[in-house]
């Protein structure tokens, strides 16, 4: 029985992933990130992070908040947040001895608000509405240790969603991202 439900598990995980990670890539698709869509969380098939979110699958919810709710830490998602510019985590910095959040650059941002909405389609199914990644964004209290700029810009974009759809609004983050683009010489 232990062995099935392993089985049952490491599918079920995979496949989770990948359909997340489609989703991304779509939603970084449309907002011109194509670099950022074939690439994104490429590090969730580290062993690091495979082996953990496997033994805590549960399916409606990430793994690594069940690890973290057991252990009070996950190895996975140390790990995960310390690879992926797209997670606000990663940018914090010890600045004259005190760590500080560091503003996100625009593109990461971006790849952020594709992984949020991609993340409350796959989690929430059929409950999902336009209004999902705002919701749970103003449902936990992240904003509070993000850089201002970047908790504002976030919330700008999510509240875009809710009122004109995915769609429309990342047509016009296609655009903004062409702009930047031209502008910036690094990313």
């Amino acid at each position: 029985m232990e062995n099935k439900d392993i089985l049952h598990k490491l599918t079920a995980h995979l496949s989770t992933v990948n359909h997340h990670r489609m989703e991304v890539m779509k939603n970084c698709f449309a907002c011109g990130l194509y670099k950022q869509g074939l690439m994104h969380d490429m590090s969730k098939y580290e062993p690091t992070e495979f082996l953990v979110s496997v033994k805590y699958f549960q399916g409606y919810r990430s793994p690594y908040i069940y690890e973290k709710e057991l252990y009070g830490y996950s190895m996975g998602w140390l790990h995960h947040k310390g690879r992926n510019k797209h997670h606000w985590e990663y940018w914090y910095d010890m600045i004259e001895g005190k760590w500080v959040p560091i503003e996100m650059p625009y593109p990461y941002l971006i790849e952020m608000v594709c992984d949020r909405v991609a993340a409350c389609r796959i989690y929430q199914k059929e409950k999902y509405t336009k209004s999902s990644a705002l919701e749970y964004f103003l449902s936990r209290n992240d904003r509070l240790y993000m850089h201002p700029e970047t908790a504002r810009q976030l919330e700008e974009i999510l509240r875009d969603i809710s009122i004109r759809g995915e769609e429309a609004v990342f047509h016009d983050i296609k655009q903004k991202m062409a702009v930047y683009k031209a502008t910036k010489t690094t990313v």
